[in-house]
């Protein structure tokens, strides 16, 4: 055999007829316009026939080894669907559920300071030391606040001694009046017994039977008498102005007693500020007082967080469509991640957190760009956590809306 002479090409037998036609000039006639625009075409890109045979080969070869491997195949599609049915179940259950990572512990946090100026004496507690309400903090000085109370007590002690001296006067103005109406009671008798004596010697002295001497010496008893009358009046009418003196001076000791006792009740409540005490059961932190400083009102001293507490979730307004209050949520914190606590949606706040800003924001002026906005939502314990929470502290609260 002759390794030199040219091996015959596989010829297709659907092209032979077409071919011996063309041949034999037996064939459709073509224009000049269809040849060109066969020329022009570009050639068809037929699979050849190694290609469709490896295509034909690899899906022989698919099916021959799933009937091969039955099981395997059945284990792949099985493990296919149970995927496929995790996912479906997965977010089924997570549209029951919101949550949000931009949350965090808050409490109302007091701040303690001094109301009166004074040195610190004594600093009962130290940093981050749990106490209870009423528990003493830190004391001031009070020698110069005992003696202003002191005074005070002293003058509320004179204010009432006061009162009383005026009660006696008053007392003693009264028996005057009495005695003075007793004076003019006695005085209207006599001048009564004298015109009587009167109009008698002036009728004897008329008819003759008495003298000119014992008419003259009537007439001037009257006068007397008269005059004793009317003395007696003014001195009962001086006694009854003066018990008005009097009682006008009981209501001025009756209010300086009040004020007496106003400047008690300031002193003994200054004094009482010498000493500090915790309002409510918390920790106390970031003290900065210490044994012999010299407070000043209104100065700082230590700050002190309360036990309540509670969670700041800042969701985005897109999740709050079926958030209530009262809804249960599940709570993680960062600081212990193997455990969950448990509260309830307490409330939403009335407005997006930028709305109470220092400088909120005014989309009235420039250019607007939607941003998606976030609410502070309230959220509370169902028990009081029994671990250290402090505010600030990051959380993550999963809110079960349906």
């Amino acid at each position: 055999m002759d390794t030199n002479s040219p091996v015959a090409e596989p010829v297709d037998e659907r092209q032979q007829p077409a071919r011996r036609a063309d041949k034999q000039g037996k064939g459709p006639r073509r224009s000049d316009a269809e040849r060109k625009s066969k020329a022009d075409a570009p050639p068809e890109q037929d699979a050849s026939p190694e290609e469709s045979g490896a295509s034909q080969d690899k899906r022989r070869n698919l099916f021959g080894s799933i009937r091969r491997h039955p099981f395997v195949t059945g284990a792949i599609l099985l493990v296919v669907l149970l995927v496929a049915a995790g996912v479906v179940l997965w977010w089924l259950n997570a549209r029951n559920y919101e949550w949000t990572d931009d949350a965090f512990i808050d409490a109302r946090t007091v701040t303690v300071g001094a109301e009166i100026a004074g040195r610190i004496t004594d600093v009962a507690v130290t940093d981050n030391q749990p106490v209870e309400a009423g528990a003493v903090l830190l004391r001031i000085d009070d020698s110069d606040y005992q003696a202003s109370l002191k005074q005070a007590e002293a003058g509320v002690v004179a204010a009432r001694a006061g009162i009383t001296d005026v009660q006696a006067q008053t007392v003693a103005q009264n028996a005057k009046i009495d005695a003075a109406q007793k004076q003019v009671a006695q005085a209207e008798a006599a001048l009564e017994f004298a015109k009587a004596e009167d109009k008698r010697n002036r009728e004897l002295l008329a008819k003759g039977t008495a003298t000119q001497q014992q008419a003259e010496q009537a007439a001037s008893t009257l006068r007397q008498d008269q005059a004793a009358l009317d003395t007696a009046m003014a001195n009962a009418e001086a006694a009854k102005s003066q018990l008005a003196v009097l009682q006008a001076q009981g209501k001025s000791a009756e209010a300086k007693l009040q004020q007496a006792q106003a400047t008690e009740d300031q002193a003994r409540t200054t004094l009482t500020r010498t000493t500090i005490v915790a309002p409510v059961a918390g920790r106390a932190t970031n003290i900065t007082a210490a044994k012999g400083t010299y407070a000043q009102p209104g100065q700082v001293l230590m700050m002190f967080v309360p036990k309540d507490v509670w969670i700041r979730a800042n969701f985005k307004e897109t999740q709050l469509d079926l958030m209530r209050p009262g809804q249960p949520v599940d709570i993680a914190i960062d600081a212990y991640p193997d455990k969950t606590f448990h509260g309830r949606v307490d409330s939403v706040q009335a407005g997006s957190g930028t709305a109470f800003s220092l400088l909120p924001a005014e989309n009235a002026t420039g250019n607007f760009v939607k941003v998606v906005q976030r609410v502070p939502v309230k959220i509370v314990f169902d028990q009081p956590p029994d671990a250290y929470l402090g505010p600030g502290m990051s959380v993550v609260p999963t809110v079960k809306v349906r």
